[in-house]
């Protein structure tokens, strides 16, 4: 499958995978991002990414950032349609200040596909 990936800001980084046959591709920090402890952010990422019609990306952890910093993100459904740049929403789950580098891996995207469902009352 192929996915339509655009720059919209300057020193913004391609999304990647790392190995061949990872499920996630690794997105990365546009810029340079604090966290104090138990903060929530936005982190930038300077893409937008064409999810085809059926699908559906999803933002999860990077387990090193989990494991090294304490970060953890907070949801991530980008579906098709969005045109948008894609931001990580993080807290930091440590009692530290957290650095985040411009350039760093911060999340990855899994594309997923799915079906739309029919939903059907039904009594208690």
């Amino acid at each position: 499958m192929k996915i339509k990936i655009k720059k919209l800001r300057e020193g913004a980084k391609l999304p990647t995978y790392e190995h061949h046959g990872d499920a996630g591709m690794d997105f990365y920090s546009r810029n340079t991002v604090h966290f104090l402890p138990s903060e929530q952010k936005c982190v930038y990422t300077g893409i937008a990414i064409e999810i085809p019609e059926g699908y559906v990306g999803l933002i999860w952890d990077k387990s090193s950032i989990s494991f090294k910093f304490g970060l953890k993100v907070i949801g991530g459904v980008i579906d098709s349609g969005h045109e948008k740049e894609v931001f990580i929403f993080m807290i930091n789950n440590s009692n530290k200040e957290v650095v985040l580098e411009k350039g760093q891996k911060v999340a990855q995207m899994i594309i997923q596909k799915f079906e739309i469902c029919d939903n059907i009352e039904i009594g208690n």
